[in-house]
């Protein structure tokens, strides 16, 4: 029976890949990605040639069909995205999905963004909400009010287009609405890159510290107080 491959990659540093993982990529018949000119640097960093196809939230049903027919004849297939793990805010639920009752679906696990700054976020982490990215404008504020009322620390993505306003708009929601104040927040930006900085303490005197480039992941911190003694900020 051919395999379908969820493979993580680096979010940053490529020596994070897996042996493992390097393995399954040269040793499958097609690597489906989300930006073939991302995944290439990966391939030629580590001397792979192997055909890739794109795939993303955008592919169509043809595509789809496409794949399907690709394993349908033997062929094994690698999934990755752009950085981390398949399916975790990026493309494949609805490949796998699809595809679970025909075809054996392997996890070959890797890095994570959300693994990564929850290793380091200081704070009791055994149980958290993960809510991925925020809509851009239909159901932003209701994706807030969920950050807010969370009993347990929630993380987030976010770009640096907009981690400024996002953080300022979850400040303002606890402040104005849940009367809490001084919620603190560890902000992760580019996690394993050379500029890695991780940004610790109350939101209101994180925000300004914040150098809006690269990509972030967000913990913030329930309004319990558990989380009170973060330190400021560290590089």
């Amino acid at each position: 029976m051919a395999r379908l491959y969820i493979v993580a990659t680096p979010i940053g540093n490529l020596d994070d890949i897996t042996k493992r993982a390097l393995a399954i990529l040269r040793g499958v018949d097609l690597i489906l990605c989300e930006d073939t000119r991302v995944t290439q640097k990966l391939l030629n960093r580590f001397g792979i040639n192997k055909p890739l196809q794109s795939y993303h939230q955008h592919s169509d049903t043809k595509k789809l069909d496409y794949i399907t027919k690709i394993l349908q004849e033997g062929k094994n297939i690698a999934l990755v995205s752009d950085s981390g793990t398949p399916g975790v805010s990026d493309p494949g639920n609805e490949l796998i999905n699809k595809l679970t009752n025909n075809i054996e679906s392997v996890p070959i696990p890797g890095p994570s963004a959300v693994t990564a700054i929850t290793s380091v976020a200081g704070i009791p982490m055994n149980k958290f909400l993960f809510l991925g990215f925020p809509p851009h404008k239909k159901g932003r504020n209701k994706f807030f009010e969920e950050v807010a009322e969370s009993k347990c620390p929630v993380i987030l993505y976010e770009s640096p287009y907009r981690i400024i306003k996002t953080l300022k708009q979850i400040n303002e929601l606890l402040n104005t609405k849940y009367q809490t104040l001084n919620t603190n927040c560890v902000v992760g930006r580019e996690l394993t890159k050379k500029f890695e900085t991780i940004y610790r303490g109350k939101i209101s005197e994180v925000i300004p510290q914040i150098e809006p480039r690269g990509e972030f992941v967000v913990i913030i911190c329930p309004a319990n107080g558990e989380a009170s003694k973060l330190k400021n900020h560290e590089k």
